[in-house]
């Protein structure tokens, strides 16, 4: 009898613990979804400011932007990571921290000043038990970054870059390439490099005869910092979404786990049910024996 109960006492624990994983994976979907559809939104923006750069671009200019500008000797690196506030979402923040630990252990190697800037509690955590001073800490960011909040923070790297306080800025980051794929990057935002991507290659690699209004270079002052804070704000999509993806699989997997255990205890106690009564009516059909 003992025995049978205590495996209802395990039964009705996993069967609570699923309930709360079923719960946390509909709500890691719902998020899901809805971050889905704004990094989508800020997909077709990138695209297509890059390419009116890449347009600019091919129209052959004397003259550049501050963002654009390569250092000779990149000294002072900043690096920013991102990661989450909560966990149970698999292996999402230790992908993301182990290629940070990588790139932080690399810049050490090479004696360059770091600035290090983490978003997310976990990677905090991290650092902080890795014993890595950390400069400047966003635990604000969660599965709907604004472009508000990101425009504040790409003000400042720009201002950090232009004036010259940093040599480059990079971030690391989960970038979202699919439902089924998403992977653990380094990035370089600063000097900002990749002006034509998402552009035609034949369209930008002839010359375009433009006329600016009211001038090519007020045009690029405004363009180029667009496209660097559009491209740091998918960053932050990106890793909003494959946050909540990580954590809907991962919610799946012990959700199908805990029907599994579930499974398993019910047949362990009912055979212990059925030998607890068959041990009964042993016991009961010997009693009878003996009073005849």
């Amino acid at each position: 009898m003992a025995k049978a109960r205590a495996i209802i006492k395990r039964l009705k624990a996993v069967k609570n613990i699923r309930k709360i994983t079923r719960t946390m994976e509909l709500i890691a979907t719902a998020r899901f979804k809805k971050a889905m559809d704004r990094a989508a939104e800020a997909k077709a923006y990138t695209e297509k400011i890059a390419e009116i750069v890449g347009d600019l671009a091919a129209a052959d200019l004397s003259f550049s932007h501050p963002l654009l500008e390569r250092r000779d000797s990149e000294e002072r690196v900043l690096v920013l990571v991102l990661t989450s506030n909560r966990g149970l979402c698999g292996g999402y923040n230790s992908a993301v921290l182990r290629q940070a630990g990588q790139r932080l252990r690399e810049l050490d190697r090479d004696r360059r000043n770091v600035n290090l800037e983490v978003s997310g509690k976990r990677g905090l955590a991290y650092f902080k038990f890795e014993g890595k001073p950390v400069d400047r800490a966003f635990t604000h960011f969660e599965d709907k970054p604004t472009f508000e909040e990101v425009d504040e923070l790409a003000s400042r790297f720009a201002e950090l870059y232009t004036s010259g306080v940093v040599d480059r800025i990079e971030v690391v980051y989960t970038q979202f390439q699919s439902i089924s794929r998403q992977n653990a990057v380094r990035e370089t935002l600063l000097p900002f490099e990749n002006l034509t991507a998402g552009t035609d290659d034949s369209a930008a690699s002839h010359s375009v005869d433009y006329e600016f209004l009211p001038s090519a270079e007020a045009i690029l002052e405004e363009i180029v910092p667009a496209a660097f804070k559009a491209k740091l704000f998918k960053c932050f999509l990106d890793a909003a979404v494959s946050e909540q993806i990580a954590r809907m699989v991962a919610m799946k997997g012990a959700t199908e786990n805990a029907d599994e255990m579930i499974g398993s205890l019910s047949t362990r106690y009912n055979r212990a049910r059925q030998s607890q009564i068959t041990s009964e009516l042993s016991e009961i059909i010997g009693g009878a024996a003996a009073l005849e």
